[in-house]
């Protein structure tokens, strides 16, 4: 009884002295030599632990090509295999295409272009042009192409058969158009820069937007590219960073450019008044500029609030709502991520008055109602809560409520309450799309899953292998086609009932 008794007593100082380091160390004092000399025993063991597992991972950083790769969390993670392109396999994989004559090209698609924008027709992350199946294979889609892409976390854009995006080439981003069936190059158009970040990765990281044969582009150093849609061909450029002297943002240039009519809206995060661009989309020709705010990399939106279209641009401290016409301010909404980050994630609109902001390290959400009849209009809380933490995934919202990743758990919220009905299934930093009432998710480590948009509980209906690596690039369906991609690889599958 002794013995148990000495040991009882020197877990409790152990513990003690972890949890309440004064009182731990008054335990000290008291206690017996023994006691005494068991507890830095202990103490020795964890540091020779510590040490020697420190020193190990040096040894296999230094000697056996061991890496560390951010995926989104909070600490990193180590592997030999870190995502990034292969040029070289890349390289020989375009001219063995060459090698085989010019691609066919599906330009005889009867449906008009829909997949046009970042997140889709509207930027809210629905795919509504044809049903999509909920039936998945046990083995998975059957998928069409795969095959090495360059660098980056763009997404596509899709028209006429084609599928754009923008990638980093060794020392140069590239705007590449890929036959949608066979996933052949059709064109290129490059120019020098190359943006590197070692925590979010290096390459450009904005979705072009595509519209009336038209594609723009957007790099991650302030790179503005017209091209005509069918050849690659330049029709204007700009750089949205160096006219409106600023340098670039910390993890580069990554809202994507956003077209509204005649309109070409971008953010520069200058200040001084030139923080958001409006551009003429046919000519390059600057149209106004607004706000003194540092821009955040959530992309510009318009959404329909209080009865009137409008730019949603999310800042540094605030979310605004801006006229389209003339960047005049309708309204401002306090909301600032925390820990000295940037909002990433995009406004979710939920009904006619009320939209979502979210944002991870430990912020939450907040559901906002803009109400009035003229300018300035209000804006005010209605909920705001922890249950649900956007990082840089974006939610969608489904017949009342919110499905979205909280950090790397997938959750849904009441979007009239803020309640969490279920938060399950995890799923990596990776993105969300909503089709038929189900949700597609693109794995952060590539795999697809379906789940059922329903606020009874998480039922994952498949889930399968789709890409490799660390993935954090939105997937983009049109045509009946869902296109994946990362910084290493890109695939197609088919989603035919």
């Amino acid at each position: 009884m002794n013995g148990l008794s000495t040991w009882k007593t020197g877990a409790r100082i152990r513990i003690a002295t972890l949890l309440f380091p004064p009182f731990g160390l008054f335990l000290l004092w008291l206690a017996p030599q023994r006691l005494l000399k068991k507890l830095l025993g202990t103490v020795g063991i964890l540091l020779f632990s510590l040490l020697y597992s420190a020193g190990v991972i040096w040894l296999l950083i230094r000697f056996a090509g061991l890496q560390v790769e951010w995926r989104g969390g909070y600490v990193p993670s180590l592997t030999f295999h870190k995502t990034a392109p292969d040029y070289a396999a890349l390289e020989r994989d375009r001219q063995q295409h060459a090698g085989a004559g010019a691609a066919p090209h599906a330009s005889a698609q009867q449906s008009p272009p829909y997949w046009t924008g970042f997140r889709g027709p509207n930027r809210d992350g629905i795919y509504a042009e044809y049903p999509t199946p909920t039936n998945w294979p046990a083995a998975g889609l059957r998928r069409l192409w795969i095959q090495p892409c360059g660098g980056g976390y763009a997404s596509f854009v899709i028209a006429n058969g084609s599928a754009f995006t923008i990638e980093q080439r060794r020392e140069q981003e590239v705007v590449v158009a890929y036959d949608t069936a066979t996933g052949r190059e059709l064109w290129t158009h490059a120019w020098i820069a190359s943006f590197a970040e070692s925590m979010g990765g290096d390459g450009p990281r904005a979705t072009p937007a595509y519209d009336n044969g038209r594609v723009y582009a957007l790099g991650a150093l302030g790179h503005l590219r017209c091209l005509e849609a069918a050849t690659g061909k330049p029709i204007w450029s700009r750089n949205i960073l160096s006219e409106n002297n600023t340098g670039e943002p910390t993890y580069g240039v990554a809202a994507s450019p956003l077209v509204v009519g005649d309109k070409l809206i971008v953010l520069t995060g200058a200040g001084h008044g030139a923080s958001v661009a409006c551009y003429d989309k046919n000519d390059g020709k600057p149209l106004w500029t607004a706000l003194d705010d540092r821009t955040g990399y959530a992309s510009p939106t318009v959404l329909d609030l209080a009865g009137r279209p409008q730019l949603i641009v999310s800042a540094e401290s605030r979310t605004v709502g801006l006229q389209i016409a003339d960047g005049k301010l309708l309204w401002e909404y306090p909301w600032r991520v925390l820990n000295n980050q940037m909002p990433i994630a995009q406004p979710v609109q939920v009904n006619s008055n009320r939209f979502l902001l979210s944002a991870g390290y430990f912020t939450g959400s907040a559901l906002i109602e803009v109400t009035g009849d003229s300018p300035p209009l209000s804006a005010k809380t209605i909920w705001k809560n922890k249950n649900l933490k956007n990082k840089f995934s974006s939610s969608v919202f489904w017949r009342g409520y919110i499905y979205g990743l909280d950090e790397d758990l997938l959750t849904c919220l009441d979007a009239q309450t803020g309640e969490r009905k279920w938060k399950a299934g995890r799923y990596g930093y990776g993105q969300l799309l909503l089709s038929s009432g189900c949700l597609i998710l693109l794995s952060g480590d590539g795999e697809l899953a379906l789940v059922k948009a329903t606020p009874e509980n998480h039922e994952e209906l498949a889930r399968f292998p789709a890409i490799h690596g660390k993935t954090w690039n939105y997937p983009a369906i049109a045509d009946r086609k869902l296109f994946v991609r990362n910084a290493f690889e890109m695939a197609c599958f088919e989603l035919v009932p």
